[in-house]
């Protein structure tokens, strides 16, 4: 049998130029947007900012909101949007601390139960959505609504009318469990490299930095593992097709609704790591924590590079994204900027990423 020589090469063994094939990574704008990100500031800014203390001081608020990003951009990947995750903040808060304060339970007991009231919240938001049929934009905008309600009336409820449940830092004092979600770790190596002059120190020889803060280090451990399972487990491919044609990915075998509610479930959990990271560490919970945080998770993960449409996206993309937040919130206290420039900014990163993942993309790589 003869192969007809003027029929076109089939596209699936076609070579592709470096060039075409970092276009069509999608955390190339959220990388760009960091290198741009640090020259302005490295440019406008005091040069204590990129100090050792400096850099833990704007991955600190990076890393507390890339936990959520990371999640929201696995979501949106899989086709769906969460904006009660910052509502679930609040409400896993409260539960997190009544668990700690009002009924004195260990952190053994009180974090996983907190996890998995977060994921039975999250389960409910994905089963309403595939059962209604309704956008999750609408569903989960309705769950932002009740779950802070909740807080409110929740804390009220178990602290005699007020809207702050404190005493969280005392009744976690001295748990084994407390140095994983609070404080820096590796105190002793920053100690030692102090003393050695390889990092800065104060004048009676302590570090100024004593540690990583453990936000930063989950922060990270997100990005790795979800990184991993999108791209080299079957899990990942079941969330790449979902969110591009769900119909297309349930006749292929996908189990479409279970990868949805895992995924609500997902952002569910990341909203109570997170509170209880930030209740342990201010030692207290309010009904407005997490205030706009599903907005700034979107955003983060729309600047790493997920598309709204569905089906693309990156974990990497949202980390970079969530850096970029953290540098341009905290870098503007190191200019003579006015602070309320920190809206301007985020919204051309928006704006800008939006721009290079519908246009820019379409036109070098021919892909929607």
């Amino acid at each position: 049998m003869t192969t007809d020589a003027t029929s076109p090469a089939d596209e699936r063994i076609k070579s592709e130029s470096f060039v075409t094939r970092l276009m069509k990574r999608p955390e190339l704008g959220a990388i760009g947007g960091v290198i741009l990100v640090t020259i302005f500031f490295l440019i406008t800014a005091d040069s204590a900012m990129f100090t050792l203390s400096g850099i833990v001081n704007f991955l600190t608020p990076a890393a507390q909101l890339g936990i959520l990003g990371i999640a929201a951009a696995m979501l949106m990947i899989g086709g769906e949007f969460d904006l009660s995750i910052g509502s679930m903040v609040a409400f896993t808060g409260l539960i997190f601390g009544v668990l700690a304060v009002n009924m004195g339970l260990p952190l053994i007991v009180a974090i996983p139960v907190t996890l998995l009231a977060a994921a039975a919240m999250g389960a409910l938001n994905g089963y309403v959505v595939i059962r209604t049929g309704l956008p999750s934009f609408i569903v989960t905008l309705a769950f932002l609504f009740i779950l802070r309600g909740a807080s409110l009336v929740g804390l009220k409820l178990f602290t005699g009318g007020s809207t702050q449940l404190r005493g969280v830092r005392d009744a976690v004092q001295g748990d084994f469990l407390t140095p994983f979600f609070s404080g820096d770790a590796f105190g002793g190596l920053f100690r030692w490299l102090a003393e050695r002059g390889i990092v800065e120190s104060f004048g009676s020889g302590a570090p100024k930095v004593p540690g990583i803060p453990v936000e930063i280090l989950w922060f990270i451990l997100m990005a790795l593992v979800c990184t991993f399972v999108l791209l080299r487990t079957p899990a990942g491919n079941w969330i790449f097709a979902t969110g591009g044609d769900d119909n297309a990915a349930a006749n292929s075998g996908v189990p479409v609704r279970r990868v949805k509610i895992a995924l609500f479930m997902l952002t569910a959990c990341a909203a109570a790591l997170v509170a209880v990271i930030t209740v342990i560490d201010a030692g207290s919970t309010d009904a407005r924590r997490g205030f706009m945080k599903e907005f700034e998770a979107i955003i983060t993960a729309v600047i790493g590079g997920c598309l709204l449409t569905g089906g693309y996206g990156s974990a990497i993309g949202a980390f970079f994204g969530a850096i970029i937040f953290g540098m341009v919130t905290i870098g503007l206290t190191y200019t003579d900027f006015d602070q309320d420039w920190f809206q301007v900014f985020l919204g051309a990163m928006l704006l800008l990423a939006v721009v290079f993942n519908n246009v820019i993309r379409k036109r070098v790589t021919g892909e929607r």
